[in-house]
């Protein structure tokens, strides 16, 4: 695997995001405000998606993290107060407080098959967990899925200790992993 370092977006960070997601095959088309809250949602262009995410970054809001090669930005992974997302599965508790969502993967076509999205993976959780998260919950997909493949693949949560809490749809899986079952999760990952 290529030498990867990671930073979320920030204002600091915004023209790199920008970058990756006007390079050729990234989802420009969303700007992942997919899962986020956003007015005349129905109505909104490509531009108006970019201009409410880069909003959301400069007023401090987190969103998510970047991978990077070198200097180049490589990959994305979507991983933020889940508070600050729409809903994402019915069984949801919005009582609930200090869960984080992972709700989205990209890495650039030349850069795929290099694990990038496993090392994503890893950055968000740690970066949840510094951030104050006590849960972090993702809703992938099995390989098969022919939609929401973005949101990542099943068995990469679980080999990260993620534990799967139900359904969300019939396609998207609810996994969970707890601040304390993290730190286990990735100290015997190491062993």
């Amino acid at each position: 695997m290529t030498a990867l370092r990671f930073a979320p977006v920030t204002a600091r960070t915004w023209t790199d995001f920008e970058a990756l997601f006007e390079t050729p095959g990234a989802p420009k088309y969303c700007w992942c405000m997919a899962w986020r809250h956003m007015p005349e949602r129905q109505s909104a262009t490509n531009a108006d998606r970019k201009r409410a995410m880069e909003s959301l970054v400069r007023n401090g809001t987190p969103v998510g993290m970047l991978a990077y090669s070198e200097d180049e930005p490589v990959g994305w992974c979507s991983v933020a107060p889940r508070n600050s997302l729409r809903k994402l599965s019915p069984q949801q508790d919005e009582a609930e407080e200090g869960v984080w969502s992972i709700v989205c993967f990209f890495v650039r076509s030349a850069q795929r098959r290099k694990k990038i999205a496993s090392a994503l993976l890893e950055a968000a959780v740690e970066h949840a967990f510094a951030s104050g998260a006590t849960t972090v919950e993702a809703y992938p997909v099995d390989p098969g899925s022919p939609s929401y493949r973005f949101m990542g693949f099943r068995d990469m949560f679980a080999a990260r200790g993620f534990r799967e809490t139900g359904m969300a749809g019939s396609r998207r899986h609810v996994m969970r992993l707890d601040r304390s079952a993290g730190a286990t999760a990735r100290s015997g990952s190491s062993a």
